[in-house]
């Protein structure tokens, strides 16, 4: 399997020719979620079926067992004061790291009933928090607790932490699934996987406008069809590019929307964010394992 396909030119300038794909570590159900944490020089990622919380100490390559159970934790990100959020599926919540090592709920409703199962999140620099949530930790006990969905729609919400607001962003798709910003926040990509229940629903990253008041999109459009598989979990790097899953691969895209390149991995990706402190090193969860290359780009944060 060879290390890079390169299918535009730009991808070049995105990859070291020599860097390899390296294997971290295995031994997952379904790795998903990673995060990276600066400041303890490490990442954490969800291994959602087993019910608990990964750390891979990138001083010294050892991996260990952050916290378990955990509510079975899907995706992560930052806050502005370097705080983990979590997606939680079995407390069907938004929920953040303190300090002291306490987890404390954030929002687990919309105008009164429970969400489905919170799936990937970001953090806009304005600190309000965004997320999506499809119904994958409520359609079985395999990553969360069944149950019946209060709200009756998988959307995008946006949640206010000074104020408490809620607000669904995003209603007009199946299943939305990862999400990210573009690097001056005024897109918002969103992944469609909604054909896990609605059969020949594409399988596309669509892109919505965001307001100048920063607190609602616009109507949207489609931005990239998945080559392979689905588009799952994506960030982008500080020239606009999307570094996304599929299901073979990590595919790169160009803000124009222009597939570039892809990084074969040989088990089904899942996700992916930017870390070291250069943030160049690309790290990948995918299926049972942890993967990381080293790459000529970087992440936001």
């Amino acid at each position: 399997m060879s290390t890079y396909e390169i299918l535009d030119r730009r991808f070049q300038a995105l990859i070291i020719g020599h860097a390899k794909l390296d294997r971290l570590w295995t031994g997952s159900r379904w790795a998903e979620g990673p995060v990276y944490v600066p400041a303890a020089k490490s990442l954490l990622w969800s291994d959602i079926p087993n019910d608990r919380v990964l750390r891979f100490d990138e001083t010294n390559g050892s991996v260990s067992v952050f916290e378990s159970t955990c509510g079975y934790h899907n995706g992560h990100a930052r806050d502005a004061l370097g705080r983990v959020i979590a997606c939680e599926h079995g407390g069907r919540r938004i929920s953040r790291l303190e300090p002291d090592g306490r987890w404390v709920g954030l929002v687990d409703r919309f105008e009164g009933c429970r969400f489905n199962s919170p799936n990937d999140v970001v953090v806009k620099s304005d600190g309000t928090v965004w997320f999506s949530h499809p119904t994958y930790g409520i359609d079985s006990e395999y990553e969360g607790h069944a149950g019946p969905s209060e709200i009756g729609a998988s959307n995008v919400y946006r949640f206010d932490p000074t104020s408490g607001a809620v607000s669904a962003v995003v209603t007009n798709m199946v299943r939305p699934n990862g999400l990210a910003f573009s690097p001056d926040e005024r897109l918002l990509y969103v992944a469609e996987t909604g054909a896990t229940h609605v059969p020949d629903t594409p399988a596309v990253i669509r892109v919505y406008n965001v307001a100048p008041d920063g607190a609602a999109v616009g109507e949207g459009r489609m931005f990239a069809t998945s080559p392979a598989g689905f588009f799952d979990g994506f960030r982008l790097d500080r020239n606009g590019n999307i570094w996304t899953s599929t299901a073979d691969a990590v595919a790169v895209y160009a803000p124009d929307g222009t597939l570039i390149g892809r990084i074969p991995v040989p088990e089904i990706v899942s996700n992916l964010t930017f870390g070291g402190p250069k943030r160049n090193r690309l790290y990948i969860t995918a299926q049972t394992s942890l993967y990381a290359i080293f790459v000529n780009a970087h992440g936001l944060a």
